[in-house]
This record gives C-alpha cells, sequence and structure tokens, in this order.
C-alpha cells in the first residue's frame, strides 16, 4: 500500500490524465484540496471511498490519515490540483512521509499556467519575441527570496505568469513597472482556468488591476505578462521550408 499523490489539472475533469483517473478511481482513501480541486473530479471515486477535504485540515492531520489508511492496508490518493509541483506544498508531505517509512508515487497533473495559456489561446515561447517564461508569485503572507522578486524577474522582459497574487494586482503591476515593464505591455487574467466559471480579463499593466476590481475578481486567478500577448509574432524555424535538419534535408 502506498500513497498516490495525484495532479488534479486545472480544473476540468477531462484535464486529469488517464493514470491519475485510474488511480482516484481504485482508491480506498481519497484527501483532496477542497478549496482548489474541483469536486465534479471525486465522481470518478468508488463508492466505498472515504474522501477527505484538506481545506480545513493541517500538515499534521493529513499525514495521521495517510499513516492510519496504510496501516489498514489502504491505497491513499493525495489529490492536488493542477499539477503539484508548482506551489503544491509537496516537499513538507513527503518529508513526512519519508520519516514513517510511508511509500509514495507522484502521478503529474496539467498545471492551471498551460489550462490558462490554452484559454487565452497563446504560446508563452513566441520565437524572437520571448523564448523563456518565468513562473513566480507577489510576496504575501509567504515570503519569497529576496533575489526572486517580481521586479527583478521584469527585468527580463520575458513572458511571466504569476501564481497566487491575484489580491494584490496594483502591487504586482507597481513591481513589473519598476522593474522594466512599459505600462502598455499587454497582461491578462485568468479566473479558474478551464472550469464552467472561467473568466478572462485581457489589457495591459495600465489598466489590469482595474478590470481586475470591475469583474470582482481576487482569487484564484493567474497572472500572464509579456508580449506573447500581443499580437507581433515570428515563425519558427521548426517548419521553415528552407531551414535544413536531421529529418528534414
Amino acid at each position: 500500500m502506498k500513497v498516490i499523490f495525484v495532479g488534479a489539472g486545472p480544473g476540468d475533469p477531462e484535464l486529469l490524465t488517464i493514470k491519475g483517473h485510474k488511480a482516484l478511481s481504485s482508491a480506498d482513501v481519497v484527501i483532496y484540496a477542497g478549496s482548489l480541486v474541483n469536486p465534479a473530479l471525486l465522481d470518478a471515486c468508488k463508492e466505498a471511498c472515504q474522501i477527505y477535504d484538506s481545506a480545513s485540515m493541517n500538515l499534521e492531520e493529513i499525514i495521521e490519515v495517510c499513516h492510519k489508511s496504510i496501516i489498514e492496508h489502504k491505497t491513499v490518493v493525495r489529490l492536488h490540483t493542477g499539477d503539484f509541483s508548482i506551489f503544491g506544498s509537496l516537499r513538507e508531505q513527503i518529508e513526512k512521509l519519508n520519516d514513517l517509512g510511508i511509500e509514495f508515487e507522484l502521478i503529474p497533473g496539467v498545471s492551471s499556467f498551460l489550462g490558462a495559456a490554452s484559454s487565452l489561446k497563446i504560446e508563452y515561447t513566441v520565437p524572437e519575441i520571448s523564448q523563456s517564461l518565468i513562473i513566480t508569485r507577489m510576496e504575501g503572507r509567504t515570503p519569497v527570496p529576496s533575489k526572486e522578486s517580481i521586479a527583478s524577474f521584469a527585468k527580463h522582459q520575458t513572458s511571466m505568469a504569476i501564481f497566487l497574487s491575484s489580491g494584490m494586482v496594483k502591487e504586482v503591476v507597481e513591481a513589473l513597472h519598476e522593474g522594466g515593464y512599459a505600462l502598455d505591455t499587454p497582461a491578462a487574467m485568468v479566473y479558474k482556468a478551464t472550469w464552467p466559471d472561467e473568466k478572462i480579463l485581457r489589457g495591459t499593466l495600465r489598466n489590469i488591476a482595474e478590470l481586475a476590481e470591475e469583474a470582482g475578481i481576487s482569487k484564484t486567478a493567474l497572472i500572464i505578462v509579456g508580449n506573447c500577448l500581443g499580437m507581433d509574432f515570428n515563425n519558427s524555424k521548426l517548419y521553415d521550408k528552407d531551414f535544413k535538419h536531421e529529418f528534414r534535408n
């Protein structure tokens, strides 16, 4: 018996991976991040499955359920939103499991920054416009290392996906502008990407905070910034008829 961490995807139940669905449908116990995971995903659970909402649980309580279930020879699924490798509080859980000698497995999921890009119909890495994506967050109750401030990253002028910061849009804009982004830089916010009640806001750094306020969006949204959102683009070399590589002479 083991604990299986499953990335639930960004919201749409059909974006749960096949491997994740198999684990979820065969689990005896499921601990899911209730404040973020679409409850429709739980329809995959078998009738006898014990389901816990971790929104009201602390780390010790989560590990206690895992430990007790493993002793009872039950398979446990820890269902995280998106993919647990990004702002998933994963490390602290697996270290506790290691201390208890409990085996675990990780099944990756589709992150919300990928769901948001599909909803926006964009590519983060546009040739000669931006070839990098910075995934970060604004400092809030949880601090951010000083070398990883929004302003310091803004100096790179690349695509950015900013998590956990939709309640601080004005501060995010100030930091981005301080770091070097012009106020006419394209910006967007995607609320609950791929969910039925998804909302998309498009604007620039100059007005994105105002748009968020008007829409009443202050949580569960990603902030996307950069010229990947703009109209300029260049064709890649990959399909250029004059560009030779090992598969095309």
